[in-house]
């Protein structure tokens, strides 16, 4: 099973002075209007296992209006194992510890990695590229404290690559020096994005079949360096990246920006052959983002050798009765799971019955 999260307290943070929460090893539903702390409470459990937040909030925004600082403790057990997480926000920073010692941020999901379902995350297929190019890289991080690091130097390479292209008057030599650490940086970056991808598509494939009752869903990576980069080696697609800033060097001179490599590639889904984002329905798109977010959840029990939390706000009104019971089957399956909702009505008996249920009223 893994670790599991046995409690959690909060103390100032976002809208709570106080509360403390002791989540059921299988389900626990949140019930309670909009605005009554739900997914606060969600977003606290995400801090502390993802070392982010969806939200993506300054950190004077997590501490509750009138107060000096916030807190955010989770006692995590399992295996025989016990262990305290924390989160301390404090003078505009955030800090994390894991048994009373200091780590940084991305260190949370070596404990206990999260993957949360938020009704943002229904509209996946149709917006933007970067929108699924975080989803894979907000995967990976927490899945591999490596790819946090690669990413991490990658995005710092194209953003001083940027800058020196902003200049009026380039450095030709800086930016040969610039060009050769982003193509190194991007092709250790592409090389891990696509063995994650590739993993994460099958699970996605054979998941939205059993979700959608039948339809094919093909998953493809698009390369903005060709498809000729897949099955290449890191330093085949190093040279290959090189060669393609180099070639591109004048148009990225015009535009004052790096138009090409990872931060530039998309996923397409095609359902039956035809692009999911132009001819899918609104349903059909909603059913291969939950066929993601449960692809995730299988592909980290595999990789960290345990099976995740899983966080779903709010998402049950957005999805159809088929759908919902398909959460609900997968949620069964030995993963802990936190639900928030605003109506015990999605809900069959039997899963009431068996789950923690904790009423929110106006906190």
């Amino acid at each position: 099973m893994g670790l599991l999260v046995t409690s959690l307290s909060l103390a100032d943070f976002r809208s709570f002075e106080r509360l403390s929460l002791s989540p059921a090893p299988t389900t626990t539903i949140l019930v309670g209007p909009n605005a009554a702390g739900k997914t606060n409470t969600v977003e606290a459990l995400q801090l502390l296992t993802a070392g982010a937040s969806f939200r993506r909030p300054r950190p004077r925004d997590l501490v509750r209006e009138g107060a000096d600082s916030a807190r955010i403790d989770a006692r995590l057990e399992g295996d025989g194992r016990v262990l305290d997480a924390r989160c301390d926000v404090v003078a505009g920073r955030r800090s994390f510890s894991l048994n009373g010692k200091r780590c940084q941020a991305s260190d949370m999901p070596s404990a206990l990695v999260s993957v949360l379902f938020s009704p943002d995350d229904l509209g996946l297929v149709k917006r933007g590229a970067s929108g699924r190019r975080d989803e894979l890289d907000g995967f990976g991080r927490q899945a591999n404290r490596g790819y946090a690091n690669v990413l991490a130097a990658y995005t710092r390479s194209v953003e001083q690559r940027n800058r020196l292209l902003r200049e009026e008057f380039p450095d030709e030599n800086l930016l040969e020096a610039w060009d050769a650490s982003v193509s190194l940086g991007g092709a250790t970056l592409l090389e891990a994005r696509l063995r994650l991808f590739s993993r994460l598509a099958e699970k996605v494939r054979a998941i939205y079949g059993e979700v959608s009752g039948g339809e094919e869903l093909t998953c493809s990576y698009g390369s903005t360096l060709g498809d000729d980069v897949f099955g290449m080696t890191r330093d085949e697609i190093r040279d290959v990246f090189a060669a393609a800033l180099a070639a591109r060097r004048r148009e990225d001179l015009r535009r004052q920006q790096t138009c090409v490599g990872p931060h530039r590639d998309d996923v397409t889904f095609l359902i039956d052959g035809r692009d999911a984002r132009s001819f899918g329905s609104q349903g059909q798109q909603r059913c291969v983002a939950l066929a993601l977010k449960m692809a995730e959840v299988e592909l980290a029990a595999e990789v960290v050798g345990s099976r995740p939390l899983l966080l779903l706000d709010d998402v049950m009104s957005e999805l159809d009765e088929r759908r919902r019971n398909a959460v609900v089957r997968f949620a069964q399956k030995g993963i802990q799971t936190v639900i928030t909702t605003t109506n015990l009505g999605y809900f069959s008996p039997e899963l009431l019955d068996a789950s923690e249920v904790v009423s929110f009223r106006g906190r």
